[in-house]
């Protein structure tokens, strides 16, 4: 027994040991650089850096995207200029067309001579009628134009010799448009080649 505690047998390492005799290998110095690295955080001045570099020498995937981004916001901003133009236009035409029903009495009173002279009421009809006209309405509708079926609605057709193409002959309710559109046809009495 004696003989086994002075010469104690050591175990040959294995497979597994290569790993801590490579790490053994390895210098404090090194060692501890690694774990520093490892543990250093960015700070706002690297980032600041990193931005700069970036900012001084563009890549091409950023340059591609910025023109991108700036592509989308001008289409977002025609876009959202042209909305904005038709609701404002859907708004006055919205309000507007419920002033038609008393611009075609103005008018019907016109006709019968109670808007003659500097009366009162002669002068409310053509505050109203500058009114609406500032809006951008704008009405149509004349006897003696041609009769086109996109703007006109007839209600009469009267045969005359006088004529050689369909001919508004009376206007019986005026039509109106709005900028582009047209808010109400004019209803006339048509005259027509015999």
């Amino acid at each position: 027994m004696a003989d086994e505690n002075e010469n104690p047998q050591v175990p040959e390492p294995d497979a597994t040991d290569g790993e801590t005799d490579a790490a053994a290998s390895v210098s404090p110095e090194e060692l501890a650089d690694a774990v520093e690295a490892d543990e250093r955080e960015l700070t706002v001045e690297d980032i600041l850096n990193a931005a700069n570099a970036e900012v001084e020498d563009p890549t091409d995937e950023h340059l591609a995207d910025l023109k991108r981004v700036t592509a989308e916001y001008a289409n977002y901003r025609r876009r959202t200029e042209a909305n904005r133009e038709l609701e404002k236009e859907r708004a006055i035409g919205a309000a507007v067309s419920v002033l038609l029903p008393v611009l075609d009495d103005l008018d019907r009173a016109e006709k019968h001579g109670d808007l003659e002279g500097e009366s009162a009421f002669a002068t409310i009809a053509a505050k109203l009628r500058a009114s609406v006209e500032r809006l951008g309405l704008s009405k149509f509708g004349e006897p003696g134009e041609a009769f086109d079926p996109q703007k006109h609605e007839a209600i009469f057709q009267q045969p005359s010799s006088d004529v050689e193409v369909d001919t508004v002959a009376d206007v019986v309710e005026t039509g109106y448009t709005l900028g582009g559109t047209q808010l109400r046809a004019a209803k006339v009495v048509v005259k027509t080649p015999a």
